[in-house]
């Protein structure tokens, strides 16, 4: 009894342990990677006209890379869902950097993508090389889902939902509790590092509050929910469209980016001159700092973005989604003389949760970056666009639990 009690506890700090390593790694890369993408972005903002003529040419030098040095990890995330879900053994280890690259080239000449993916991919790919290589947990499936929420947490500083979303993004309507603990050292410990480093939290304290007990508010309420829950599902099936059907078209990978990239540069020059090129941050910040919103912004970016990625250029989807969520949310608030920062928090939050087919976690990524002073609204909002996804996915790799 007590030797098995001693062995348990000794499995538990050595777990602990190799998540306290994964989160600072893992760390260090999510802060050298989003500093770079933050300034690249800058730089891209400031010459935007002298970039965007070169789309085609990066998109060709993404798919050579790919190509030359790790075709399978174009799968990007399904490598990571596949793992988890037994269907693979291993993730290729050149994925972190190929599509850390491949993100940067993205984003410098003007795609319009994201940079969650990236984040996730690198995590996983860290974790999973440490315990093949020093079997520090003995736990693969376990380190695996470590790894992800350390990416996510790093990169974007709301661990709780890194942690959340590790655990109940690979299968649909199933919790990995058994790695909840791991998850919440390794992406509190990857948030603190990059942080340390210098890589900024978007964090935006709301204390306005819809009141919920006036029918007035409750109707619009559930209403959003809907709206966010049905503009989710519109991105991640459009997407799986999308991807299908170019694929199919353009058979070859340098013809299809190298072709397509050229409308889609002319497009994003022609649309207020980059306006919806890569993460759309500045949609986020005019959102929640009372700037113009146009009421086709959300629409625009969605359409973009699904153009972007489902040509082979890299990046991922999340941080569009915010932007598509927090635009559309001023417009619906608007209309229903709501307050547009408050719409905007639960449209930013809704739609991620609906097109990633998870609930909890875009609740706590609402709460960790908007406060709790409307947490009862997010709530609700969150779990009707949740029902209404109808379980689709941005992430075609995810199960559903049978």
């Amino acid at each position: 009894m007590l030797l098995r009690a001693y062995q348990t506890g000794k499995n538990i700090i050595r777990s602990i342990a190799t998540s306290l390593l994964i989160g600072v790694i893992v760390g260090v890369i999510d802060a050298v990677f989003g500093r770079g993408l933050l300034a690249i972005s800058d730089f891209r903002t400031e010459h935007f006209t002298y970039l965007i003529p070169f789309l085609p040419i990066a998109g060709l030098l993404i798919v050579w890379m790919y190509h030359h040095f790790s075709e399978i990890s174009t799968k990007g995330m399904t490598l990571v869902l596949e793992m988890g879900q037994g269907k693979r053994k291993e993730i290729p280890m050149l994925l972190a950097p190929l599509v850390l690259v491949g993100t940067w080239i993205t984003h410098l000449f003007g795609g319009s993508a994201g940079r969650e993916g990236v984040a996730v991919q690198i995590g996983a790919v860290v974790s999973s090389q440490i315990e093949q290589r020093f079997h520090l947990c003995g736990d693969k499936k376990r380190m695996l889902i470590t790894g992800m929420a350390a990416g996510f947490g790093g990169l974007f500083q709301t661990p709780l939902a890194a942690a959340f979303f590790a655990i109940e993004v690979i299968t649909a309507g199933k919790m990995e509790y058994g790695s909840l603990l791991n998850s919440l050292v390794a992406a509190y410990t990857a948030s603190y590092t990059s942080h340390f480093l210098g890589l900024a939290k978007f964090a935006v304290p709301i204390q306005s509050a819809l009141n919920m007990s006036q029918p007035c508010v409750l109707g619009p309420v559930i209403l959003f929910g809907v709206i966010f829950g049905l503009t989710g599902r519109f991105f991640a099936v459009s997407l799986k469209y999308a991807k299908e059907k170019m694929s199919r078209f353009f058979r070859n990978p340098y013809a299809r980016i190298g072709l397509v990239s050229i409308p889609l540069a002319i497009i994003l020059t022609l649309l207020y001159q980059g306006r919806y090129s890569g993460l759309g941050t500045n949609l986020i910040a005019a959102a929640f700092e009372g700037q113009t919103i146009f009421a086709y912004d959300w629409l625009l970016k969605i359409l973009l973005t699904i153009l972007t990625l489902s040509i082979g250029f890299q990046g991922g989807e999340v941080t569009p989604l915010f932007s598509i969520g927090a635009s559309l949310g001023v417009i619906v608030g608007e209309v229903f003389g709501l307050t547009p920062e408050v719409c905007a928090a639960l449209g930013y939050a809704a739609v991620f949760g609906s097109a990633t087919n998870t609930l909890i976690a875009p609740v706590l990524i609402g709460l960790e970056v908007f406060g709790t002073d409307n947490a009862v609204v997010l709530v609700l909002v969150c779990t009707v666009a949740y029902l209404v996804n109808g379980n689709r996915s941005i992430y075609t790799a995810q199960q559903l639990e049978c």
